[in-house]
């Protein structure tokens, strides 16, 4: 009998577990939306509190496609600032580069010198 209460224990909380990864999930993404006005985030929110299992299958089922496109998003703006930092810390950006850049502008022609020394100025800034 003690197994059947151990397992009949880890089915519990591993239900109660998924439950909390879902409300928390809903509740940043109700907020998270920028779409949604303030009064419907409110609506939600109190529906949650009141009616929190049936408010969070309504609102995966209705909304589910809704957070998907928002968590791409969101990835995609966390890649993209990684990218960003990761090049600024390789160098990708300094001076160095800047000038080196707008010398070979000048020299094709494609620049004058006096946009060359511009360029140069606000590099070394």
């Amino acid at each position: 009998m003690h197994l059947v209460d151990f397992l009949w224990t880890l089915f519990v909380i591993y239900f109660m577990v998924i439950y909390f990864i879902m409300l928390f999930r809903v509740i940043v993404d109700i907020f998270r939306d920028t779409e949604m006005s303030g009064v419907m985030k409110a609506v939600w929110f109190v529906a949650i509190l009141i009616f929190p299992l049936i408010t969070l299958l309504v609102y995966v089922i209705t909304r589910g496609k809704g957070m998907a496109e928002r968590d791409v998003k969101q990835a995609n703006q966390y890649k993209a600032a990684q990218d960003e930092y990761i090049r600024k810390a390789a160098g990708g950006d300094d001076a160095a580069t800047q000038i080196a850049k707008a010398q070979q502008l000048l020299t094709s022609g494609a620049i004058t010198q006096a946009e060359f020394d511009s360029l140069k100025a606000k590099a070394l800034a």
